[in-house]
C-alpha cells in the first residue's frame, strides 16, 4: 500500500505516462490515512498548520497521479477540470477513475 504512495511521491510532478487503477487507489487510501493521522496530531497540539502544510505538499503529486490515471483510462487529462463542478464533477471523476485501462 505505502509502496504506491512513495512511488507517486517520487514522481512528484510527472504528468506524463500512466497510472494504473491500483497505483491510483492505493495512493488515495494511503493519502487519506496520512491526512487523518496528521489531522489527529494537529488536533492534539491545537493547530491546523500541519494539515495545511501536508495538503500543500501532496497537491501536485495528487494532480499528477489523477492526470496519469485519466490518461491510462483513455480519457483526456483536461477532464480533471470537471471536478470543479460541485458534487456532479466529483461523481463523474470517481466513475472515470474506476474505468479499466485502455490499450
Amino acid at each position: 500500500m505505502f509502496q504506491n504512495y512513495v512511488t507517486v511521491l517520487k514522481k512528484y510532478v510527472e504528468f506524463s505516462g500512466r497510472a494504473t487503477r491500483s497505483e491510483f487507489w492505493w495512493f488515495v487510501l494511503a493519502n487519506c490515512i496520512v491526512s487523518i493521522l496528521i489531522g489527529f496530531i494537529g488536533g492534539l497540539i491545537g493547530t491546523d498548520v500541519l494539515s495545511i502544510l501536508y495538503g500543500l505538499a501532496v497537491l501536485l503529486p495528487s494532480l499528477a497521479v489523477a492526470v496519469r490515471r485519466l490518461r491510462d483510462a483513455g480519457f483526456n487529462p483536461w477532464l480533471l477540470l470537471i471536478g470543479l463542478i460541485p458534487l456532479v464533477g466529483a461523481i463523474v471523476l470517481l466513475i472515470l477513475y474506476c474505468m479499466p485501462t485502455k490499450k
